[in-house]
């Protein structure tokens, strides 16, 4: 049936609305309401292409031409529906809405940081979706003053006024804290534009470029580096050096397409850090921040496997590599000769400790590693030459540094939350290791961690292999395979699965849900080995992992399959979409957000955003080999007759990462497949990215639906 029938068909007699051209008798629209609402099928258009021998064909491909109006009409016959067929959640979603918006404190302040002389922090006002940034000048002894005027240096409300979409993606203030230099997104596609903000009179400068993507100022507070992305491919390829009041001049551009640019300080700020990285291999270069027209010098080269970082303390560089060290050394080098027959061991290899980052200040170094998927600090005194550990006891936690600029802090900030603790501030003091307290996130109306217990599980998986879970519930929950539980996992890019603490979250624990993730392979959860052995040829460990910790979950009767709903997105979607074609009948629902499905046609497609970049990752399809792996998991490609759980599946229009198409498409070829009366949705935010929603309230608002349509699977209408 051709597609403009259906969309008509569709806002009149399931939504009820008045379109012109079309007349329904009284008794018809009548009919129609008492019918189910019927899903937009979209038309199909042959295309096919030859790939190693086999013809591929994509019926959906049309779907991938946004600027085609017939595009725009099935999203948003896409949408009509979904409205139709969750309008019985809806209530629930807007009691969500209120529960988790009454527990925010909605007029906050973060703990302010000093930065020279200044201290910087970001406060928010109740009823305005967008943070404030602002600053106080320190006291006599540096210290915080809170009598000190306050400068808004950036009001994100009234930058955002008139847009649908508004998102800063940094900032950074000039060393003499005279400029501020800042980008924004203002239709979610993550393409900033670069501003420079004069802190003195409050004007804007006339210098303006459009897509950067990292920046850094030269000590003479004149002389801005930054990188700049390709404007199809999204690459960070070229970097550039700017004069303020003059052109840009191109200093360097990075050709090979699996490397992409970053530009930075070391904390010193004595030297321009730029870094051009690829998934298995950096290369550093360095630049004195006082000669800003001098040339960069590589540190170490470029050596296919090495993988490092720099720091600067005192005329030595401080490297942390993976050279002869899967899981990352720390090493020190003459900044005048640093190769490695100069070096000295600071930190050394440990097969079952991934070394994180070496942070360096005057007088301390703070190494941040991760051992048994949880993370913790090791300082290094200089002058008493000891070590002190800064760990916690809980089950599962995550504990990170949380942003400490100045080179003589004696202080190293670090941010601590679990599955029961809000997310709490605290400066740990270097020579002592007295932890204080600064700031816990409030919890509005009152919050009880004594009522909920989170607790580490071990599953092994089909190869023998101990993959870590973690999980968080009310107590009282019976634990006989009764109780509804959503799993949670991600397992790409060596990301980890933290054990967060999320507000939201007490909505669904409050309603006897269980939560879980899972740390499967394919993120650095256990070292450097456990990304190694989910990524190219070994990537399907990630989707066993997933099933098998599903399996062990039912096994151990925490659920059951008609209980047990799972959620993944980005490289997490494309997880939901392999795992529910392998196991249909594991999970009674799905959540699937801005899922990465389409693997072979966005793969094959060196023109599209992030691709060649991901070869790395996920191989490189033009090779055979590679090809016949990537086929035999690609979500789309393995869709197939039979039955499916529920699924709601959420994207953005304008998203840079996983472009809309995909969950289209996939969408759209499920509904053609599948042989199961489950609903099968789709959502589109038609103004947003990757990220969905940029205010708060409305990012709560998408959260809520999520949610409330998850509990609906489950059966809980309240």
């Amino acid at each position: 049936m051709p597609f403009k029938k259906i969309s008509v068909l569709m806002s009149a007699s399931v939504l009820g609305l008045a379109t012109s051209g079309l007349v329904l008798a009284a008794d018809a629209v009548s009919s129609a309401l008492l019918v189910p609402p019927v899903p937009p099928i979209a038309k199909k258009v042959p295309w096919q292409e030859t790939r190693h021998g086999e013809v591929v064909t994509d019926d959906y491909r049309w779907l991938q031409k946004k600027e085609n109006p017939d595009v725009i009409s099935y999203l948003n016959a896409e949408n009509a529906y979904t409205e139709a067929m969750s309008a019985d959640v809806k209530p629930l979603a807007e009691k969500l809405y209120g529960e988790i918006k009454g527990r925010m404190k909605e007029a906050d302040l973060s703990v302010p940081v000093r930065r020279g002389n200044y201290y910087y922090y970001s406060r928010t006002e109740a009823g305005k979706q967008y943070p404030l940034s602002c600053r106080r000048h320190a006291d006599a002894a540096m210290a915080y003053d809170d009598k000190a005027a306050e400068e808004i240096l950036l009001d994100q409300n009234e930058m955002a006024k008139g847009l649908k979409f508004f998102a800063v993606g940094g900032s950074l203030v000039s060393p003499d804290e005279q400029l501020m230099a800042y980008v924004t997104d203002t239709v979610g596609y993550r393409q900033y534009q670069l501003r420079i903000k004069d802190l003195k009179t409050g004007q804007l400068l006339a210098d303006t470029v459009e897509r950067v993507t990292s920046l850094a100022w030269a000590a003479d507070n004149k002389t801005l580096f930054f990188v700049q992305e390709d404007p199809v491919t999204k690459r960070s390829d070229r970097l550039f050096r700017m004069e303020l009041g003059k052109a840009p001049v191109e200093i360097m551009h990075e050709a090979v397409e699996q490397f992409s640019l970053m530009v930075g300080t070391t904390r010193d700020r004595q030297f321009i850090v730029l870094t051009s990285q690829a998934t298995d291999s950096a290369e550093v270069s360095l630049l004195p921040a006082g000669t800003p027209g001098g040339t960069f010098r590589s540190v170490l080269g470029r050596e296919k496997g090495h993988r490092y970082s720099v720091e600067h303390r005192n005329g030595e560089l401080y490297i942390t590599t993976n050279k002869n060290a899967k899981n990352f050394r720390v090493v020190r080098a003459p900044l005048a000769t640093p190769d490695s027959t100069h070096w000295q061991e600071v930190v050394k290899h440990d097969p079952d400790v991934l070394v994180f980052a070496a942070d360096l200040f005057k007088d301390f170094m703070v190494v941040t590693e991760k051992t048994q998927a949880l993370n913790r600090a090791r300082i290094y005194d200089f002058n008493s030459k000891q070590w002190k550990t800064v760990k916690f006891d809980d089950p599962v936690y995550l504990a990170t540094g949380a942003g400490t600029p100045e080179f003589s802090s004696t202080r190293f900030r670090m941010s601590y939350q679990s599955p029961v603790t809000p997310p709490t501030v605290l400066d740990v003091d270097m020579a002592t290791g007295q932890r204080y307290v600064l700031k816990q996130q409030e919890i509005v109306g009152g919050y009880d961690a004594s009522k909920y217990e989170s607790r580490r599980l071990w599953m092994t998986a089909r190869d023998g292999v101990k993959v870590p879970l973690w999980v968080v519930y009310k107590k009282g929950v019976k634990l006989d395979g009764s109780a509804p539980l959503l799993l949670y996992s991600y397992g790409s890019y060596g990301y980890s699965t933290e054990a967060t603490f999320a507000i939201s979250r007490l909505s669904l624990l409050d309603r006897g849900v269980i939560y879980v993730q899972a740390h499967i392979r394919g993120g650095r959860d256990m070292g450097e080995h456990w990304h190694e052995d989910g990524m190219l040829m070994k990537k399907k460990n990630t989707f066993y992992d997933f099933i098998d910790s599903a399996d062990y979950l039912v096994k151990q009767k925490w659920t059951s399959p008609d209980r047990l709903i799972i959620q993944g997105g980005s490289a997490g979607g494309l997880l939901m979409g392999a795992v529910v074609n392998m196991r249909p009948d594991l999970f009674h629902a799905v959540h699937a957000a801005v899922p990465f499905v389409d693997v072979m046609n966005t793969m094959m497609d060196a023109s599209l955003p992030l691709t060649t970049g991901e070869y790395l990752e996920w191989g490189n399809p033009n090779e055979k080999p590679a090809y016949d792996y990537m086929r035999s998991y690609s979500p789309y490609d393995n869709i197939a007759r039979k039955a499916y759980p529920a699924m709601l599946v959420t994207t953005s229009l304008n998203d840079s990462q996983v472009m809309y198409w995909e969950p289209a498409k996939y969408v759209a070829k499920l509904r053609d497949y599948k042989t199961d009366k489950n609903p099968l949705l789709l959502k589109i935010n038609m103004a947003a990215g990757h990220g969905g929603a940029s205010g708060r309230y409305d990012a709560i608002r998408e959260g809520a639906f999520n949610s409330a349509w998850m509990l609906s699977q489950w059966g809980i209408k309240e």
